[in-house]
């Protein structure tokens, strides 16, 4: 586990859980540089402490990114209305922001849970606020319901 900081910034439960857990091994003041792979499959994450300098590659066949409280949503701040801190406005109970064809999920929006399966709840709220826009804009416009194979 890579830990920007000299510290956790998790609660104490879950910092204890993680620091009691035998195949965890915690890097302190590291980041990412590069995930390392051909292309198909990683192999490696190029890592580089904030200290030092140092930089080493870590062997690893998988990379899961959690960074931060913060929603990484800079870019769109001259565009879409937002918070004081940053999470993008949405209208209540639906995916839809103030720029018509435009639509939030996510950590981008939610800044209570943070969680996988709220995420995932927002993503479907807005693939059907996106089909429902896309049908006004399009009598045309259908939605597959064939099987994914």
């Amino acid at each position: 586990m890579l830990v920007r900081r000299d510290e956790f910034r998790a609660s104490k439960i879950m910092a204890t859980r993680v620091q009691n857990t035998e195949n965890i091994e915690i890097l302190f003041n590291t980041e990412t540089e590069e995930v390392l792979g051909d292309g198909q499959v990683v192999t490696g994450v190029r890592v580089s402490n904030n200290k030092t300098k140092e930089t080493q590659d870590i062997p690893a066949t998988g990379f899961f990114v959690a960074i931060g409280h913060k929603p990484n949503t800079d870019i769109f701040k001259d565009f879409i209305d937002m918070d004081e801190t940053g999470y993008i406005k949405n209208v209540p109970g639906r995916a839809l922001t103030n720029v018509e064809g435009v639509f939030v999920c996510g950590d981008a929006a939610d800044h209570v849970y943070r969680q996988a399966v709220t995420a995932a709840g927002t993503g479907c709220m807005a693939a059907l606020d996106a089909e429902r826009y896309l049908a006004a804009k399009d009598s045309s416009f259908e939605v597959s319901t064939s099987n994914y194979n």
